[in-house]
């Protein structure tokens, strides 16, 4: 344990550090690494340590933030996952990144057995994925068998939605909760800490925007950019249709890095491949000048159970970077811009089209908005204001 005259270790639990987990985006761009970020900038010895899937992901790699990855099997063999990560986790303070029972399940675990206090961090609603509140888990007795007897069987799956249901009931054990939107805030209490932004990273003076384009070969194009993963809820067909509507040759949408989950970016390139430009994943270190090349950020959330409980961060991608933002009325979207961004209803290609056309039209006014919307992040959506967020929720802890 800490000593009285020292501040206390903080190990940050995640419940999956591959490459199609937390690490997806490199080290560094994951909200797991902006919590570490803040809590460094408090001078606090954070260690990230997490689970890998034994099956199939791969590592994230080497980086300056370092993490202790623990092969993550199926029951039964994740009760020896269980034990090996326990032994690992060293702090005082235990932060479980995500509502699974592979993070603030453990967290519980290692609370009950050494009384450290436990913040819980929920950065999406998890049962959003599996239909929310009409999910149930109704087996024959032979399909329960079969889940938990067969090798590949669903119960085995430490992050079943059967287990994500139970845990959700045990919010209230966690010392403190921290979520990023007001949907999560409203269904599990805590106080609220945006997503932050390292705006000395992404600082578009230190990026010009032609060269940026040149290096990437999008030179000669008005660039419309997606810098994460497409999935259907995102919203990114809205803008294709929209480019079909426009039709004009010079436009380009951009998408940065493709999706660890699927082919489904495969698809979309399938059906509209004269408008898409795939670039491959960037470390975060590279991605402000990837974000330079872009005119616009389209961030087209449809309203989906998912996005209501989501933080953007291709929001505060685009917000630092001083970028013209075309989003939509969905979640905390509106509240995240503020008067900074273009929003239009989910869902409407024509909205969209007809944005685009005025934004190449007015482009001027369009990148005075986005100067506005890096001071609305600088303001609000800093690593700097994460830590002056975590320094109160630290401070009310007891601490032995």
């Amino acid at each position: 344990m800490a000593q009285s005259n020292q501040k206390p270790k903080i190990s940050l639990v995640v419940s999956d550090l591959s490459s199609s987990g937390s690490g997806r985006w490199g080290v560094g761009a994951d909200r797991p690494f902006l919590l570490y970020q803040a809590l460094k900038k408090l001078n606090y010895d954070v260690e990230i340590i997490g689970f890998v899937p034994h099956e199939s992901s791969e590592e994230i790699p080497d980086s300056e933030i370092p993490t202790i990855s623990i092969n993550g099997y199926k029951y039964p063999k994740f009760f020896t996952s269980i034990n090996t990560i326990l032994k690992n986790i060293s702090g005082d303070i235990i932060y479980a990144y995500k509502l699974k029972p592979s993070s603030f399940g453990i967290a519980l675990i290692k609370k009950f057995k050494s009384r450290c206090p436990v913040i819980l961090d929920i950065d999406d609603w998890e049962l959003s994925w599996h239909g929310g509140e009409q999910w149930q888990y109704r087996p024959t007795l032979k399909q329960l068998a079969r889940d938990i007897l067969k090798p590949d069987g669903a119960l085995r799956n430490p992050d079943h939605s059967l287990y994500l249901k139970w845990i959700e009931g045990l919010v209230s054990y966690a010392d403190t909760v921290t979520t990023h939107n007001s949907f999560l805030q409203k269904r599990f209490g805590g106080v609220s800490l945006p997503n932050g932004k390292d705006i000395s990273l992404f600082d578009p003076d230190r990026y010009d925007p032609e060269e940026s384009r040149a290096k990437y070969g999008l030179s000669g194009y008005r660039i419309l950019m997606f810098p994460g993963a497409p999935r259907p809820y995102k919203g990114l067909e809205d803008v294709l249709m929209a480019l079909d509507h426009l039709n004009q040759p010079d436009l380009r949408l951009v998408i940065v890095g493709g999706s660890p989950y699927d082919d489904y970016d495969n698809q979309l390139i399938q059906q509209w491949e004269k408008w898409i430009v795939k670039l491959p994943k960037f470390p975060v270190s590279m991605m402000p000048e990837v974000v330079a090349a872009a005119h616009i950020i389209v961030v087209p959330q449809r309203d989906h159970p998912a996005t209501q409980a989501q933080f953007p961060l291709k929001l505060t991608d685009g917000m630092a970077m001083a970028k013209p933002i075309i989003s939509t009325f969905v979640g905390d979207i509106p509240e995240i811009l503020g008067d900074t961004g273009y929003l239009v209803e989910p869902s409407s290609p024509e909205q969209i089209a007809a944005k685009i056309e005025w934004i190449f039209q007015h482009l001027e006014a369009a990148n005075a908005q986005g100067m506005k919307a890096r001071t609305r992040c600088m303001q609000y959506y800093s690593i700097d204001s994460m830590a002056d967020i975590l320094s109160s929720v630290i401070a009310d802890l007891k601490v032995s």
